[in-house]
């Protein structure tokens, strides 16, 4: 059976976080349930050169390949009809990369008014692995207590901070510093990262 992964782009800066996770994910025999927020196709648009075109197309364009047994179902922000709407839809984890401020707070005070809200609300009311890469510096007092009732509610709260320790050469060796973290709690394995030691 393949793993199911829930990923969600949100409207913060840092959408190659996104990217990458999917390229890592789709190398992979998984079913992939990507919702992509309105503002996150904004900063998409900004930050990649996204067009408009079907997702799968603009991933191959970027040069992602997908296993033969990868599958990529994407879901409008509005579309509670979707799986990851129910906590019957059983999965594997959901990661949300980047996460805004604004996504952060609403997970935090149960607040599910569209698609990426409501399938973390159900990841952590069925204590599924929700892992969340918040975006944001400085932190004010709101976003660290969100962060923490998070927390405490059962996500795994994971700022993109990349390691410096593997002598990185470029962006994406610093973005998948990140990126082998999130498959670490997702227990994929990758080989794009040696392990430490």
């Amino acid at each position: 059976m393949n793993k199911k992964i829930v990923v969600a782009i949100c409207g913060a800066s840092g959408s190659i976080y996104g990217i990458r996770l999917l390229k890592a994910l789709l190398k992979n025999p998984v079913n992939i349930y990507l919702v992509i927020s309105n503002a996150g196709y904004k900063v998409l648009e900004h930050e990649t050169g996204y067009s408009g075109e079907s997702f799968s197309s603009f991933l191959k364009d970027k040069g992602i390949t997908f296993n033969k047994n990868a599958y990529l179902y994407t879901h409008d922000q509005d579309d509670f009809f979707a799986p990851p709407a129910s906590g019957s839809f059983r999965n594997d984890g959901m990661v949300i990369a980047p996460c805004s401020m604004k996504t952060l707070g609403a997970i935090a005070a149960g607040i599910a008014d569209n698609l990426i809200h409501r399938a973390a609300d159900v990841n952590l009311k069925e204590k599924r692995p929700l892992i969340l890469l918040p975006r944001e510096t400085p932190l004010n007092i709101i976003h660290l207590k969100n962060m923490y009732m998070a927390a405490k509610a059962g996500a795994t709260i994971m700022p993109p901070s990349p390691s410096f320790y593997s002598n990185p050469k470029s962006i994406s060796d610093l973005v998948d510093s990140v990126i082998a973290r999130v498959l670490d709690c997702l227990k994929i394995e990758y080989d794009f990262i040696r392990e430490w030691g």
